[in-house]
């Protein structure tokens, strides 16, 4: 079986391909100095564009992992997700507190999904 990586970039690609499973990176937030709310917005954007761009939508999400660099941010970034979140569709999904990568980063998300045929 092969991997077909979309939009590859030196360090890692936007997402990878294995049969009909789609594998997402971490999609992070566009602007570091907003609020959790915002920047889980941002997320969830980022993961509608690269889902569009493979020809899906976030009803083929099968699981999202959420990391927040503040755990006690879960009822806001919640509230934002329950506003996004395919109700009829929604993903298995993990949420954990963790030191993220960059100053500023509130809220990560890496998702998998199933690839439409």
């Amino acid at each position: 079986m092969t991997i077909t990586r979309h939009a590859p970039g030196p360090r890692m690609s936007a997402a990878a391909q294995i049969g009909d499973i789609i594998f997402l990176a971490g999609q992070v937030p566009d602007d570091l100095t907003a609020d959790v709310a915002t920047q889980t917005r941002q997320v969830l954007a980022n993961i509608d564009r690269v889902l569009g761009e493979l020809g899906c939508t976030k009803a083929d999400l099968a699981s999202v992992q959420v990391w927040l660099n503040d755990i006690g941010d879960i009822g806001t970034m919640n509230e934002v997700w329950d506003q996004w979140v395919d109700r009829d569709n929604p993903p298995a999904r993990a949420t954990g507190g963790v030191r993220l990568a960059r100053a500023g980063m509130a809220v990560e998300m890496i998702a998998i999904a199933r690839a439409r045929k």
